[in-house]
């Protein structure tokens, strides 16, 4: 089953390629410049200088349904979370769920607090946000209070949090969640997190035995270096996805919104990118290169290695 998916997957990643599963070297972008993206509203910026590089309707305020979940993170990883405390689903969790996706988390059934990030940020379960805020001490309410407490530290002013999950409510614009998975992209915890591609969790009990995979299509298959985000849908926010990626040695984050079809984000990564590819022709600001990275320091380091656990990438 789990081969199975990952073959759809890179199917159906090659047709929204182009059927080559590679960029062409020598083929021009769409209309002989800018990309023709499919979603209402989208940017790239330069994750170095926060530069808008292309954009389309990046300052309007849209429903950005389940990328709410990267200020869920921040918000916990703020409050100080102890990453290897054990938490219980409960009826608060079930309930504020309602409405979404199925859920694989148990009630009753409790579960490291790295894992239910994990659960979280790669397939979008709506019962981990309530139980994230519980196990820092936070109620629904409060925990929306921190979600928006994070949107005024990151200077976001058309970023509004209803609801724990995206399920009901919240919104932002293209810019502002650019903005916001380069800062969450910083945490190196969060960072290894969104850029692992499968995860099997264990409830404290040993009952439940839940293997996450990432619903980001490009960092699972595709010619990039994605280093991870997250996807989301709703009626009324439509197919959206927000990611980091390089293209050429340069670190870029990506942010679709409103896209009509499940795959036409993934389609419009790889418009984008492959502009990027191409010498980014029309672009607001030109690319510029990243400086070389060092190493890690030991700090990072450790945070990293305690959220990959034994995750295969």
């Amino acid at each position: 089953m789990h081969l199975r998916r990952f073959v759809t997957l890179g199917i159906a990643f090659g047709l929204a390629w182009g059927g080559t599963g590679r960029a062409s070297a020598d083929k021009p972008p769409e209309n002989g410049g800018l990309p023709s993206i499919r979603s209402r509203a989208a940017v790239v910026l330069d994750s170095r200088t926060g530069a808008e590089v292309y954009g389309k309707d990046a300052d309007t305020v849209r429903a950005i349904a389940s990328t709410t979940k990267i200020f869920v993170a921040m918000a916990v990883r703020k409050k100080g979370i102890e990453l290897d405390g054990w938490t219980e689903i409960t009826r608060e969790d079930w309930k504020a769920a309602i409405g979404g996706a199925r859920t694989r988390l148990d009630l009753g059934q409790s579960f490291k607090n790295v894992d239910l990030l994990r659960a979280m940020l790669m397939a979008s379960d709506n019962r981990a946000p309530t139980a994230l805020g519980r196990a820092v001490g936070l109620s629904p309410k409060e925990l929306i209070a921190a979600m928006n407490g994070v949107a005024r530290d990151l200077g976001l002013k058309k970023t509004r949090f209803t609801d724990t999950s995206g399920l009901r409510g919240n919104v932002s614009t293209a810019r502002e969640m650019a903005l916001a998975l380069r800062a969450a992209l910083t945490d190196p915890v969060l960072a290894e997190i969104m850029g692992t591609t499968t995860f099997e969790i264990r409830s404290k009990s040993g009952y439940a035995k839940i293997r996450y995979n990432s619903t980001n299509v490009p960092m699972i298959v595709g010619p990039y270096k994605v280093a991870g985000g997250k996807t989301g849908f709703t009626n009324a926010a439509g197919y959206c996805f927000i990611t980091g990626a390089t293209v050429k040695s340069r670190d870029y984050v990506f942010v679709f919104l409103g896209a009509d079809g499940k795959e036409t984000r993934f389609a419009d990564f790889n418009r984008a990118a492959r502009w990027l590819d191409a010498g980014a022709p029309g672009a607001k600001v030109a690319p510029r290169a990243a400086p070389a990275k060092g190493t890690r320091t030991a700090e990072a380091e450790t945070a990293r290695v305690k959220a990959k656990g034994t995750a295969r990438r």
